[in-house]
């Protein structure tokens, strides 16, 4: 089986000092990436572990398929665990970063301890360099980025840099690559944060030689020539079939269809993108650089999941209101869906939709951790209490914008994810679409056949986190091909996805996650929900309380 390669890599931040160690078997079992990170994490983190404590270790990653050339290919992993669900957190990342990882020679980058100064770590095949930053405190990612290309010709391709949102320990801050990419989604950055640690440089000339079928190029053709809607409208291009659905969350949940989405929908926001957007050696090209030249503001994006949250979740109609509110998030350090539904929160609480005046100020001032800001900078999980609005998070990680009220599975899916309510962990809503041309669709309502689609999905996709794979590889990803590329029959290596999810559930179940945490705002408004919560856990092996059984643990 195919399987990234080269030693981890152990940072200690309170010694200031690094080791390298082998670890063959680690990745001839978990791939890389994700699976490796997670068994990393498993076996070296503490089950009690405060996500903000010295004790707590970040790994980054990366895997076989960064030494092709293939399309999709352009990820890097990081996990920890998180402070905004308490849980084991996997996040990753486009850009440019991932083969500049790899250039390092190392197959994993391991963090423990804190470090007593603002530090960047410059990693590369010599070892690591720590850099006293003390005149970074407080520096934005564009600032940070700047400052590093200044001061040692390090391009932004090559960093992963913290900005005030995670310096000042916001429960879902980003660790942002490529100045705009970010491993978005459980608040990693913040786990930097706590650790000192502003940014990361990668490089080197150490990459591994890891041999990758020809017939790669294929999937590599396919992507260049595919006239797909996605190379011009990103993500954003499925908001006016998910609003004719009436599944378009809007109003902080309240509403499932948006009058005004005409204003935010794809049309709206390929009209602001001015050239193409990609990833490392993606011909793919779906990523969105937008400019509005009359309001003075730059981005890329906003994608589906923003322009929901600071769109029609927050009651606004104006792409470019939410082209701002998506570079001030990548400005901060900020995972925008999460920034998005909390300030939704509070926009409910205080009756005060649409008033985007009030929402940027809001996001610099969660960024900032400053007035209202710090109490909203807590999650809503956390806040929804005192703003008296509905928790409308799983396992405390608030919604994506695909409607599980609509898409059930989808909503199946948000509940068991040991991520909580991210659309990523198993891309379920896919399966549900009414798409054109879908073979293997499933109609929206209902649960018949679902619980067994959606593990086979959950494995898939770890497995896609282990290679790595973007998972817009969907339409060209064929289990033949997986096969071709991993040298592996399809079962095995969803079998590899199994034993990641199952650890990542293990690991949750020693910090007190069970079947309590596998549920929904509207469970009881989804027919059958329970039975289907049953059979999942019956075909993953685990009991009926969601726990994995002592002897299912994966070695």
């Amino acid at each position: 089986m195919l399987h990234a390669q080269g030693p981890l890599l152990t940072v200690d931040l309170g010694d200031k000092t690094s080791r390298t160690e082998d670890i063959d078997e680690i990745l001839e079992s978990y791939v890389g990436g994700r699976g490796v990170a997670t068994r990393l994490a498993h076996e070296r983190v503490s089950f009690d572990v405060d996500p903000f404590s010295p004790e707590n270790r970040v790994y980054f990653s990366t895997g076989p398929m960064q030494s092709s050339n293939m399309s999709f290919t352009g990820r890097t992993n990081c996990t920890s665990v998180s402070p905004l669900t308490g849980g084991l957190c996997s996040s990753n990342a486009g850009g440019f970063v991932s083969r500049n990882f790899a250039d390092a020679g190392y197959s994993a980058v391991e963090l423990t301890g804190a470090s007593d100064e603002l530090v960047v770590l410059h990693v590369t095949d010599e070892g690591v360099e720590f850099e006293s930053v003390p005149d970074l405190a407080g520096a934005t990612v564009p600032e940070t980025v700047a400052y590093l290309d200044d001061e040692h010709g390090i391009e932004a391709d090559r960093t992963m840099v913290v900005g005030p949102a995670g310096e000042n320990l916001v429960r879902f801050a980003s660790i942002m690559t490529s100045e705009e990419r970010a491993f978005g989604r459980g608040g990693l950055g913040a786990v930097l944060g706590s650790k000192n640690v502003k940014a990361l440089t990668f490089g080197g000339d150490s990459a591994p030689d890891i041999e990758i079928p020809a017939s790669q190029m294929e999937i590599h053709r396919e992507a260049a020539t595919d006239d797909h809607i996605m190379k011009r409208q990103g993500t954003v291009a499925v908001l006016d079939l998910a609003n004719e659905m009436d599944g378009l969350p809007s109003y902080y949940f309240s509403e499932r269809h948006f009058e005004g989405a005409e204003g935010i929908n794809g049309d709206a926001v390929e009209k602001k993108k001015y050239k193409k957007g990609t990833c490392s050696a993606c011909a793919f090209a779906c990523k969105l650089p937008t400019r509005d030249e009359e309001a003075g503001v730059e981005t890329e994006g906003p994608e589906f999941e923003v322009t929901m949250a600071f769109g029609s979740n927050s009651g606004v109609d104006d792409i470019v209101e939410v082209m701002k509110s998506n570079e001030l998030c990548d400005r901060y350090g900020l995972d925008a869906i999460s920034a998005g539904n909390t300030v939704a929160a509070y926009l409910a609480s205080e009756d005060e939709f649409g008033n985007t005046d009030l929402i940027h100020d809001l996001v610099e001032k969660i960024a900032h951790r400053e007035g209202v800001g710090d109490d909203l900078a807590e999650g809503i999980a956390r806040v929804h209490d005192d703003l008296g609005v509905e928790n409308w998070t799983v396992k405390g990680m608030d919604f994506a914008a695909h409607e599980g009220r609509v898409l059930h599975g989808q909503g199946l899916s948000y509940a068991v994810a040991n991520r909580g309510a991210d659309h990523m962990y198993a891309v379920f809503y896919s399966q549900e679409y009414p798409l054109v041309g879908k073979d293997d669709a499933y109609p929206p309502e209902g649960f018949e056949g679902k619980p067994k689609r959606l593990i086979e999905k959950e494995n898939q996709m770890a497995l896609n986190d282990s290679g790595i794979v973007c998972k817009f590889s969907r339409d060209f990803m064929t289990p033949e091909r997986y096969e071709m590329l991993f040298g592996a029959d399809f079962e095995d290596l969803l079998a590899v996805g199994d034993r990641i999810v199952t650890l990542e559930r293990h690991f949750n179940n020693q910090r007190g996650f069970d079947r309590g945490d596998d549920t929904l705002p509207y469970a009881d408004e989804l027919d059958g929900f329970e039975a289907a919560l049953e059979a999942y856990y019956e075909r993953r092996g685990w009991t009926d309380d969601g726990v994995v059984p002592s002897g299912n643990v994966p070695a």
